[in-house]
């Protein structure tokens, strides 16, 4: 059974990421599961730091856009969600190619969801490890 409330595909949710920093920093939803979101994000000039490295900024953004996407997903009619606390803990650097993010669900209540989002290079080394609390707003 799917977590998901809302009917969705990946080529719908890559088309509301343009025009905006997720397209801009080159995110790119890549699997949706019954219960996991996966993204991409290339460790580029866009998102490393002055050293080289991925920037930490950059691998909270990637867990932020999942999670809230994720979030947005398991509601219904005209809610939303909206972050109100991230935390990031960055295990190893990664210099070059793609990050693959995957995002789970902690908890999924009527008002607040917990999201935990685990941050990957391409050995499928632990990048980083973030959690996002999301809000669940009634419009």
């Amino acid at each position: 059974m799917s977590l998901w409330k809302r009917n969705t595909n990946l080529e719908a949710l890559n088309q509301r990421s343009q025009g905006c920093m997720v397209g801009h920093v080159g995110i790119v939803f890549t699997q949706l599961g019954d219960d996991f979101l996966e993204a991409t994000m290339p460790v580029d000039a866009r998102t490393t730091q002055p050293f080289g490295l991925l920037h930490g900024g950059a691998s909270v953004v990637l867990a932020e856009t999942m999670g809230s996407m994720a979030g947005y997903l398991c509601t219904e009619g005209h809610q939303t969600v909206v972050g109100v606390e991230i935390n990031a803990s960055h295990m190893k650097s990664a210099r070059k190619g793609v990050v693959r993010g995957v995002c789970r669900a902690l908890r999924t209540g009527k008002r607040s969801q917990v999201w935990q989002i685990e941050i990957f290079d391409e050995q499928d080394g632990l990048c980083c490890v973030s959690r996002l609390t999301t809000m669940v707003v009634d419009h």
